[in-house]
């Protein structure tokens, strides 16, 4: 099976922000579907997906973020962090400052066997909801995994000369 590293998945994706004055807002995706419906605080992500058998990372990260948020990119983004989340899948995450209206999301859907050993399948989209949230609530809201990219996002603002509030 394509996108694995060391016999671990890999994934893509793409952090978006954006410029609100002083500060800095990231673009952030609940996911859909049963496993996540109660949960909130901890549970929010970058849009992101398995890197399919000979597809680069920067292809997959487009190609996800496009089904995630029924939205083609404005530009290429550029490289950001690699991080490892809880379960060991190696997320190599790029960022791209770019504005949409997270109103307008519509992601693409997935079939499940649900409720679990049921016989029975639902549909279910990959995201519920996605929310702009300024850095400091992010890092409150995100998946701890993903922190890092928070900060990588923060460095390169930094070296760029255009920095956020500290944290």
């Amino acid at each position: 099976m394509g996108g694995r590293a060391k016999g671990k998945e890999r994934s893509a994706g793409v952090l978006l922000f954006r410029r609100r004055g002083p500060d800095v807002e990231v673009l952030l995706i609940k996911p859909g579907g049963p496993y996540w419906t109660s949960r909130d605080v901890g549970a929010w992500q970058i849009p992101k997906g398995l890197i399919e058998e000979g597809e680069s990372p920067l292809v997959a990260a487009m190609r996800e973020a496009e089904e995630e948020l029924g939205t083609p990119l404005a530009d290429t983004p550029e490289p950001l962090a690699t991080v490892r989340q809880a379960g060991g899948k190696l997320v190599e995450a790029f960022a791209l400052e770019q504005d949409l209206d997270h109103e307008t999301v519509r992601s693409n859907t997935y079939r499940m066997e649900w409720p679990p050993k049921s016989g029975a399948w639902a549909e279910f989209p990959e995201v519920e909801i996605a929310r702009w949230f300024p850095l400091r609530k992010a890092e409150t809201m995100m998946l701890t995994s993903q922190k890092p990219l928070l900060y990588a996002l923060e460095d390169r603002l930094k070296s760029s000369g255009s920095a956020p509030p500290s944290r």
